[in-house]
C-alpha cells in the first residue's frame, strides 16, 4: 500500500499502533515575536493548530543575575521562548549559555520533534537535537543584510547539510538555492485577503496619500522617497513602522514626510484604507536582490495600487497585474505617484483582474502546502525509526528507485505475483522524473522538465490506464530563431515556407526541395552527417548545431548517429511534435498515477532513503536496481558520463505566456535550450501561469547518457559484471540507454516477464505482465 510508513510493519509492534505524541515543533528565529507580524507569525499561528509550536527568540541582555527563559502564550497557542542573559556574562561564553537554557526548557518535551530554522545562526545551540524533521525556511538572504555576522555562510552551508526541507521566501532566492540542496521549494509571499480587504472600506479623502508600512533598514531608500517628495510637495507620504540598523535621527525630514511608529497587524487595514496609494521604495542592492515583499499583495488586498522599484521579484510576480507600477529613479517614481493616483479614482478599472490574481495565493495555502511536505517527511522519519525499532523484516524484493521501472517492478512483483515488496528511493518522493507537483501558484508543474507521455503500444496504454484517467493531449514545438521569427519543429513542410517562401504544396514538393539541399557523405557514422545528407547545411547550422552543442556539451560531429535521428524531418504538415497513435497527459498527473500504482497491501514505499541505509534497516532476497549501473558496482571501471539539467521555474503574472507547450531555442547566444509551459498540458484556467527553463550541464543529476562509441565499451564492462550478478537491472540508468517513459514501461513489463518462470505458484491471472 502507498504510504510512507509501512504499516505492515507497524502492526506488528503493539507500541506503534498507540496513538503518536503530538509533535514538538522547535522554529528558531532572529525575528521577535512582537517586532513585526509577518511570515514566521503566519505561519506559526497556523502550525500550532496542529503540532504544539515553541518560539525561540534571540536572547534579550538586562540587568539581572541569572540566566532565564521566559515562556510567553500567544492566543493562537504559540510559546514564546525569549532567553535573558545577564549583561555581566561575557560575549563569549553567551552560546553556552543559551544552550544550557535551550536544553533545560526542551527537557522532557515528549513526541517526534520538527526544527524549524529561520536564521542559520540558530545552528549552534540546536544542532544536537535529535529531530525527526529539520526545516529550513530561508525567507531572506540574510548574508546580504548589514551587519551580517561574518560566520553566517558557513552555518547556514552546514544547515543546508542537516535539514530535510529548504523553503524560500521567493523565486530569486529559490533559483539561487536549489542547486544547494535536493529537496528545495519556493513558497513566496502570501497574503490573507480577507483581513486587508477591510481596508476598501474605509473612507479615504483629503490631502492625496501615499503610505508604506514595514520595517525602515538598510532595504529602504530614504532619500529616493526625500526626492519625490521634493518633486511632489503635494502629495502626503507616510512612512509606519520601526527601524532597523539605521538611526532613526538620519532619516530625512520634509514637511510633507510623516514617519510614523509601527502599528499592530490588526490595525494595518484602517491605516492602509486612509491611504490613495501604497509605495515600496525600496533600494537596489544586495539586501533586495532576492526579497519577495509580502507588501505587494497586501496593499492590492486593500484596493490599494502601488509604486514599486524595480524588485526582480514584484516584477516577475506582479509587474503585468494592473495597479502596480515599477519605477526606477525619482523622477520616474514621482511620475508614478501621479499615475497610481489616477488609478485609485477609477479601481472599476483594474481592481477585477487584481482579484483574480489575488485568488490564487492565501496564507492558508501556503501553509498547506508546507504542512503536507512536513508531515510527508515525518511520517518517513518515523517510518525508519520504526523499522530500527525491529529485527530487521524480510521481503521477498527490495526495489531500489521509484520511478517508471521501479514502479512497474514492484506493482507486477505484488499484484501478480503475490510477492512482497520495499521500493526505497533517495528522493523525498516518488514517480522519479516524472515527479509533479503543485507550485506556489497552485499550478501543477513537472519539477524535473516536461514529460510528455506517448506510445504506439497499445499493451502499454492500456497497462497504465488502469491507475489514471487521461487528458487529450497533443504536444506541438516551436523553434525560436530569432529575427526570423518561431517556426514548427520538427521541420515541417510549414517549417519549409516560412523559411524561404518556398511555395510548397505537397509532399513530394518538400521531398524534391530538401533532397536538392542535402549535401550526401559517404558513411554516416555522426550525428553532423545525419543531418547534413538529409537537408543540408544550412538548415543544420539554424536547427541542430547550436541546440546539440548546448545539450551535450560537444558539437554534432563528435557523437553517435542516433542522436539527431530521433529528430525527424517531414515532407507534410503535421506540425504535431510526436505521431503516436496514443498521446495524453495523466488527468490527475504523474505523482498521482503512481501513488495508485504502488498502492497494494504487498507494497510498502520509504523515501528520502539511501540503499545504505535500507540495508541496514532490512533484509531481502532479491533486489531490483533502477538506479546508475556503474554507482552499482562503486564506478570500479570509471565513472559512465552522462549529461544533466538545471531547471528554472518561474511563475508569471499573465494568463499564456507562449502559444505551444514548448518552444526551443537553438541558438548558441541563449543560455537555455527550451522554455515550456505547462498549462498547455494540463488545460488548467488561472491568471498567472508557469514555465520552466531548461539549461543543460555537465554536473548534477544524471540525465542522458553521453552517446559515444567509448562511453558505450565502458557500459559494456559494466555489463558483463551485471549479467554475472543475480541483481536484476532495469531502466534508463541500470541499462545506460536513453529511453522514452513508454519504452521504460515496456522494458519493465519485459524483465518481469522473464522473471515470471524464478518467482514460484503464488501468481495471479494477468493480460499484462
Amino acid at each position: 500500500m502507498l504510504r510512507d510508513v509501512p504499516q505492515t510493519l507497524i502492526a506488528a509492534n503493539s507500541a506503534a499502533t498507540e496513538s503518536p505524541a503530538k509533535p514538538l515543533l522547535i522554529c528558531l528565529s532572529h525575528l521577535r515575536w512582537n517586532f513585526v507580524f509577518q511570515r514566521p507569525q503566519h505561519l506559526m499561528t497556523r502550525l500550532a493548530r496542529h503540532v504544539d509550536v515553541l518560539y525561540w527568540e534571540e536572547p534579550l541582555i538586562v540587568e539581572e543575575d541569572e540566566a532565564t527563559v521566559r515562556l510567553t502564550s500567544d492566543p493562537s497557542g504559540v510559546t514564546i521562548a525569549t532567553p535573558l542573559l545577564p549583561d555581566h556574562i561575557a560575549e563569549a561564553r553567551r552560546p553556552e549559555v543559551i544552550r544550557a537554557l535551550f536544553n533545560r526548557t526542551l527537557a522532557g518535551k515528549p513526541g517526534p520533534m520538527v526544527r524549524w530554522f529561520y536564521t542559520p545562526m540558530m545552528l549552534p545551540i540546536a544542532q544536537h537535537l535529535n529531530a525527526a524533521v529539520t526545516v529550513y525556511d530561508c525567507m531572506d538572504e540574510l548574508s546580504a543584510f548589514r551587519f551580517a555576522p561574518p560566520e553566517l555562510p558557513r552555518l547556514e552551508s552546514e544547515l543546508m547539510g542537516l535539514a530535510d526541507i529548504v523553503f524560500t521566501g521567493g523565486y530569486s532566492l529559490y533559483e539561487a538555492k536549489q542547486r544547494q540542496h535536493p529537496n528545495v521549494h519556493p513558497f513566496p509571499s502570501s497574503v490573507d485577503v480577507p483581513h486587508f480587504a477591510a481596508a476598501r472600506n474605509v473612507d479615504c479623502t483629503g490631502q492625496p496619500t501615499i503610505g508604506f508600512y514595514g520595517v525602515i533598514d538598510e532595504r529602504f531608500d530614504a532619500d529616493l522617497l526625500a526626492q519625490v517628495a521634493d518633486l511632489r510637495p503635494g502629495i502626503r507620504f507616510e512612512v509606519v513602522g520601526p527601524t532597523a540598523k539605521i538611526d532613526p535621527a538620519r532619516l530625512p525630514q520634509r514637511s510633507n514626510i510623516a514617519w510614523l511608529p509601527a502599528v499592530e497587524y490588526a490595525d494595518l487595514p484602517e491605516r492602509l484604507g486612509r491611504w490613495h496609494a501604497a509605495m515600496m521604495p525600496f533600494a537596489i542592492n544586495e539586501s533586495t536582490r532576492f526579497i519577495s515583499p509580502t507588501k505587494t499583495p497586501e496593499y492590492l488586498a486593500g484596493g490599494k495600487p502601488v509604486i514599486s522599484t524595480p524588485i526582480r521579484d514584484v516584477e516577475r510576480h506582479w509587474g503585468n497585474v494592473p495597479g502596480v507600477i515599477i519605477a526606477s529613479g525619482a523622477a520616474n517614481f514621482a511620475a508614478a505617484c501621479d499615475d497610481a493616483l489616477a488609478l485609485a479614482q477609477q479601481p472599476e478599472e483594474w481592481i477585477g483582474e487584481v482579484d483574480r490574481a489575488l485568488a490564487r495565493i492565501s496564507w492558508d495555502r501556503t501553509f498547506h502546502e508546507m504542512h503536507g511536505h512536513i508531515q510527508s517527511r515525518l511520517v518517513s522519519s518515523q517510518s525508519m525509526a520504526s523499522l530500527r525499532k525491529r529485527s530487521k523484516p524480510r521481503y521477498d524484493f527490495l526495489v531500489v528507485g521509484a520511478g517508471f521501472a521501479g514502479a512497474v517492478m514492484a506493482e507486477r512483483l505484488a499484484a501478480d505475483a503475490g510477492k512482497r515488496v520495499m521500493v526505497i528511493d533517495t528522493r523525498p518522493h516518488i514517480a522519479g522524473n516524472a515527479y509533479d507537483e503543485r507550485n506556489a501558484a497552485g499550478l501543477l508543474v513537472h519539477r524535473y522538465g516536461p514529460h510528455l507521455f506517448h506510445t504506439n503500444s497499445d499493451d502499454i496504454f492500456a497497462y497504465l490506464s488502469r491507475f489514471t484517467e487521461w487528458r487529450p493531449y497533443e504536444h506541438r514545438v516551436l523553434a525560436d530563431l530569432g529575427e526570423r521569427g518561431r517556426v514548427p519543429m520538427p521541420i515541417n513542410r510549414t517549417t519549409l515556407n516560412l523559411l524561404f517562401d518556398a511555395g510548397l504544396t505537397c509532399d513530394e514538393d518538400a521531398s524534391a526541395f530538401l533532397a536538392q539541399r542535402g549535401e550526401p557523405c559517404p558513411a554516416i557514422e555522426t550525428s553532423e552527417d545525419v543531418v547534413v545528407s538529409a537537408i543540408g547545411r544550412e538548415l543544420y547550422e539554424m536547427f541542430f548545431r547550436g541546440y546539440t552543442r548546448k545539450q551535450w556539451g560537444l558539437d554534432p560531429s563528435e557523437l553517435d548517429k542516433s542522436v539527431t535521428a530521433r529528430v525527424p524531418v517531414r515532407t507534410n504538415c503535421d506540425d504535431r511534435y510526436f505521431t503516436d497513435r496514443h498521446q495524453a497527459m495523466p488527468l490527475n498527473g504523474y505523482t498521482a498515477m503512481f501513488e495508485r500504482m504502488l498502492d497494494h497491501p504487498l507494497i510498502d514505499v520509504l523515501t528520502g532513503v539511501s540503499y545504505a541505509e535500507a540495508c541496514s534497516l532490512v533484509q531481502f532476497d532479491r533486489l531490483v536496481w533502477t538506479g546508475a549501473i556503474d554507482e552499482y558496482f562503486g564506478t570500479c571501471f570509471g565513472k559512465l558520463p552522462y549529461r544533466s539539467l538545471r531547471f528554472e521555474h518561474e511563475t508569471l503574472p499573465v494568463e499564456q505566456f507562449q502559444p505551444v507547450g514548448t518552444v526551443n531555442y537553438p541558438a548558441e547566444s541563449v543560455p537555455y535550450t527550451r522554455i515550456t509551459e505547462f498549462k498547455h498540458f494540463t488545460g488548467e484556467q488561472a491568471p498567472v501561469t508557469s514555465v520552466v527553463y531548461e539549461y543543460p550541464c555537465a554536473e548534477g543529476e544524471p540525465y542522458y547518457p553521453v552517446p559515444r562509441p567509448q562511453n558505450q565499451e565502458l557500459f559494456a564492462r559494466y555489463d558483463r559484471l551485471a549479467r554475472a550478478s543475480d541483481t536484476i537491472f532495469v531502466g534508463r540508468l541500470a541499462t545506460y540507454r536513453y529511453y522514452n517513459m513508454d519504452q521504460v514501461v515496456g522494458q519493465a513489463l519485459a524483465t518481469y516477464r522473464r522473471l515470471l518462470p524464478e518467482l514460484g505458484d503464488r501468481l495471479t491471472t494477468s493480460k499484462v505482465g
